[in-house]
């Protein structure tokens, strides 16, 4: 067995706004533990304001689909084997990757091979897709913390050390979420419509998604001409681009942005009566905050393509994921077009009891993930790296 020094150092790597929320919650919940500790790596802003150290700026990593990488590969390998060098120059006690899969999951075997514990924060969905996986995942991972309690019953079938530490949102997240405050905290009308529009977090996605989204919406002005729109910009790249094509759209709507915090996301969400969003871990925020959703996507052809032949699950979004059933509308691709996400929307504002009997069931799903998620995530990184 090694002991901990006093201050230990850990290895932190965040790609994207939600790990940025875990990797928050899990610095503070590690710091109980261990005072001194430094966290050093890529943070995101809620894991600077808690204590972390950022080697690169966390937009670096904001890339997602298969063919999309492929143009930013050799700038990914950089930081990567940048990261590695320091990682084990630093003498780090253990390295915590929070979700960004493909590029985690690369940077996690050397560092165990230079005998540093590795976990992994939030599973790749293995148990849907490219389950040949599991076998470089067990090669490269001592511990793994999951978000969803199926995903431990896999990793329990493959002998691989896994965790369910639930969603610490749905810890900090009320039961009852009060809309008027967040409409308050944004500057907005208490009454009245507002939809909340997020096209993503990544610059790619935002270039497909927003401008459908935009026509989306218009469309839904015609039969909600008071309708307040608002879109979240998390950082100033985010606000630039949604800027401009806003603009092209000739949609009218507000952009809230950084200036809020780094929940700017979640504020924006929270304030509407109706989100309409790129499919992400986002949509598990939309469903604790008990807002009606539609939840839409759309890839690179190619991407997509690849996709079908290796994608073996029925939903896409985490809600669905969760319920074993069609809770919120799903629309992928070509069904993500402005005239369909326009009557899913139009479904969840007119049918009350449709739109009742599922923030009913975004309760229920809310209770079963209420483990104390950073807490339970902190104590398993603690008794992994004290067996050693």
């Amino acid at each position: 067995m090694h002991p901990l020094p006093p201050k230990p150092v850990f290895g932190i790597v965040a790609g994207e706004v939600s790990g940025d929320t875990l990797g928050a919650g899990l610095i503070r919940a590690l710091k109980k533990r261990y005072p001194g500790a430094r966290f050093v790596g890529i943070c995101g802003p809620q894991m600077l304001e808690a204590g972390g150290e950022s080697w690169f700026p966390m937009e670096r990593l904001s890339v997602m689909g298969l063919v999309e990488v492929l143009g930013r590969i050799r700038e990914l390998f950089a930081i990567r084997d940048e990261l590695q060098r320091r990682f084990i120059d630093e003498k780090i006690d253990c390295f915590i990757g929070i979700d960004a899969p493909d590029f985690n999951l690369r940077l996690a075997p050397a560092l165990k091979v230079a005998d540093i514990p590795t976990v992994h924060y939030v599973s790749p969905s293995v148990w849907a897709w490219r389950q040949g996986r599991i076998h470089k995942i067990k090669a490269s991972v001592d511990l793994m913390l999951c978000l969803l309690p199926f995903e431990k019953a896999f990793y329990d079938q493959h002998d691989l050390k896994a965790v369910f530490v639930g969603h610490p949102l749905a810890d900090s997240l009320p039961l009852e979420h009060d809309v008027s405050l967040a409409r308050q905290q944004l500057g907005l009308p208490v009454n009245g419509q507002v939809i909340a529009l997020l096209p993503g977090s990544r610059g790619g996605e935002v270039s497909r998604i927003a401008p459908v989204l935009f026509e989306a919406a218009k469309k839904l002005t015609a039969q909600y001409p008071d309708a307040l729109f608002i879109i979240p910009a998390i950082n100033s790249f985010r606000r630039e681009q949604i800027s401009v094509l806003l603009a092209q759209s000739g949609l009218q709507a507000r952009i809230v942005d950084e200036r809020f915090g780094a929940g700017v996301g979640r504020l924006a969400m929270g304030a509407a009566d109706l989100v309409i969003m790129a499919s992400g871990t986002a949509t598990l925020e939309a469903m604790l905050l008990k807002r009606a959703m539609v939840v839409i996507y759309k890839l690179h052809w190619l991407t997509y393509l690849i996709a079908r032949l290796l994608v073996h699950s029925r939903y896409f979004s985490l809600p669905n994921l969760l319920a074993g059933e069609t809770l919120v509308p799903e629309l992928l691709q070509g069904a993500a077009s402005p005239e369909g996400i326009s009557a899913a929307a139009r479904q969840w504002l007119d049918d009350r009891d449709y739109r009742e009997s599922r923030l009913h069931r975004f309760a229920d799903i809310h209770r079963q993930l209420q483990v104390n998620g950073s807490e339970t995530g902190a104590e398993a990184i603690q008794q992994l790296l004290e067996s050693r």
